[in-house]
């Protein structure tokens, strides 16, 4: 899939239409920029696991693949830092299917896809997890039956249920990145779920903020227009803004 940079206005002009949006649309925002020559309909289509590794690379490509964040010990709320590569959590996404993925157990079988954005979307006002869970499964569900005799999806044993959504996970794990982190404190272990679109967005949100800053004052000082200091490198803006500061 080929993809594109982003200037630095585009990026702007981005994080002020996604501004008000649902994340999952932020999401979609990014990679309609990204990947020009994909339709809204394609890239909302697109499993959950291929839309992140997208993402991921944007975030290489925005911010360089060196990532830091911070996390809360479960067991004694120690505040810790984090840091990765995008490398070391990146899954070849050549390796998700496209097709329609099958279980069966006991007589049952279930037929469905992997969860792409439009159900994430769907699900996006349930605050359960176990209900949006439920939900986001029955979504993605294409046909159940059980001794070949086509069942309604209610009438599924939650051993069977489980089984299908072990398949979805493990058939696209870069929809579920797990980070392993150790407290210094307690000693604790434990696995931090990592969300590249919430990572990235709140990235692009700090780069927005910084921007508007350098902005405000190379305007005030030199009498610039916004698309005009935008259009400079970053390198240059902050030639000028050192010049600024002397």
């Amino acid at each position: 899939m080929g993809t594109q940079s982003l200037s630095a206005s585009g990026l702007m002009s981005i994080w002020e239409q996604g501004y008000y949006r649902m994340p999952v649309e932020k999401g979609l925002l990014l990679l309609s920029s990204f990947c020009p020559e994909k339709t809204q309909a394609e890239l909302a289509g697109l499993s959950i696991g291929r839309r992140d590794a997208l993402l991921l690379s944007l975030q290489e490509q925005l911010f360089g693949p060196r990532m830091e964040g911070l996390a809360t010990c479960p067991l004694c709320s120690q505040r810790l830092e984090m840091s990765f590569s995008a490398l070391e959590i990146r899954v070849n996404p050549e390796n998700v299917p496209e097709r329609e993925l099958s279980v069966g157990i006991d007589e049952y079988e279930v037929h469905f896809r992997l969860p792409n954005s439009l159900d994430l979307m769907a699900i996006s006002d349930l605050d359960d997890l176990d209900v949006a869970t439920q939900a986001l499964t029955g979504r993605c569900l294409m046909g159940v039956s059980h001794q070949g005799v086509e069942i309604s999806s209610d009438l599924l044993p939650e051993v069977v249920l489980n089984a299908a959504q072990e398949m979805m996970t493990q058939a696209d794990p870069q929809a579920d990145v797990q980070i392993a982190l150790c407290c210094p404190a307690c000693e604790h272990k434990w696995q931090e779920a990592f969300d590249i679109l919430s990572f990235l967005w709140e990235e692009i949100d700090a780069w927005v903020y910084r921007t508007l800053n350098d902005v405000h004052v190379l305007a005030s000082a030199y009498g610039w227009s916004e698309s005009e200091i935008l259009a400079m490198s970053a390198w240059k803006r902050q030639a000028y803004l050192d010049l600024v500061s002397q």
